[in-house]
């Protein structure tokens, strides 16, 4: 049986080489996020969550911010990306505040973002 992910063939997997554009192939871990449109999608469609809470939000962050994002505010987006529906809504919503390793500079400024998008 395929992948469960396998209809969603128009993004190819993390680390694939793309053959997009001239010049030589190159990775997508190669490219930034700005550069690349296929690594804004896919960060949007990571985006997508459980909660419609957390879903309305990421919608008006990247509404606003999309095109604004350095390497660095994308590091930080998907540290949090990698939180619980439940944990990343409590940062949201200023129930929390990011602890240890989330505690750092970029990662307060893009929750920062996201809470005023």
């Amino acid at each position: 049986m395929n992948s469960p992910h396998a209809s969603f063939g128009s993004l190819p997997p993390e680390g694939a080489v793309s053959t997009l554009g001239s010049g030589p192939a190159r990775t997508d871990m190669d490219a930034s996020h700005q550069s690349d449109p296929l690594r804004r999608a896919r960060l949007r469609w990571r985006a997508r969550r459980g909660l419609l809470e957390n879903d309305l939000i990421f919608e008006r962050f990247f509404s606003r911010y999309e095109h604004d994002l350095s390497d660095a505010d994308v590091g930080a987006l998907t540290r949090l990306l990698e939180l619980s529906d439940n944990d990343l809504m409590d940062l949201l919503l200023a129930r929390k505040e990011p602890e240890g390793d989330l505690a750092d500079a970029d990662v307060v400024r893009v929750l920062e973002m996201l809470r005023t998008a």
